[in-house]
């Protein structure tokens, strides 16, 4: 499987985003990551659900990538219109009933994700990987954009790579946090296949969007 770009839009020109979505869109990005966060999971807010709906009618070609952190996910999926396309990801760490979760998503007509932060192990998954169509690897802590890479998180992506081959399950394996422009091409070779850029390579100030994304494309192939 090729590499793919999945841009986080909490990075974006807040005061552009519809534009910036129309450019990622016109470039044939695959997806676009939208960020919710309810102050409770995780101590800071992003994106409204209601924001998260709206983008629905300006893409025409990109996939949204809705990563939902926080409690009780499934209250939020009727106001994110969450539906075919989409790729909807939980946190194991904040579902009571992970698979009553998982089973909503999936009667949506989205694909449900199971994303794990930092401090969890990668073996809570061997159960769930039949279940769900991806895993999203967390290599920084939740909540802001801009931290730094959390200590042996590229030993992490490669070991749920390695679950995932052994597995015989077609689960994609994204990985979200310190995207940079040094550690992508590794993280490539640790077996990802969706990349959460952010503030760390897409967005980092003074970069041209286009060109930024055009380069990122050649390093995850």
């Amino acid at each position: 499987m090729r590499g793919m770009l999945s841009p986080s839009l909490m990075c974006a020109d807040v005061l552009n985003l519809q534009s910036e979505l129309t450019v990622l869109d016109e470039m044939g990005v695959d997806y676009i990551h939208l960020d919710f966060m309810d102050n409770h999971f995780v101590p800071n807010l992003t994106l409204s659900p209601e924001a998260i709906k709206a983008t629905k009618s300006v893409l025409r070609h990109m996939k949204r990538d809705i990563h939902i952190m926080a409690f009780e996910p499934q209250q939020y999926f009727d106001r994110m219109d969450i539906g075919e396309g989409d790729i909807v990801a939980v946190h194991y760490e904040a579902c009571d009933d992970l698979g009553a979760v998982i089973e909503e998503i999936r009667r949506r007509g989205a694909s449900p994700s199971i994303a794990i932060s930092p401090d969890t192990k990668s073996e809570v998954l061997a159960d769930w990987l039949d279940k769900v169509d991806g895993v999203i690897v967390m290599t920084v802590y939740p909540g802001f954009a801009g931290r730094p890479i959390v200590e042996g998180s590229l030993q992490k992506l490669a070991a749920v790579r390695k679950m995932i081959d052994e597995s015989g399950c077609k689960v994609l394996l994204e990985v979200d946090g310190h995207v940079s422009w040094e550690l992508c091409a590794e993280m490539r070779a640790c077996g990802a296949d969706l990349f959460v850029a952010g503030s760390s390579s897409l967005y980092q100030k003074g970069l041209d969007i286009r060109e930024a994304v055009t380069r990122m494309t050649e390093l995850v192939r």
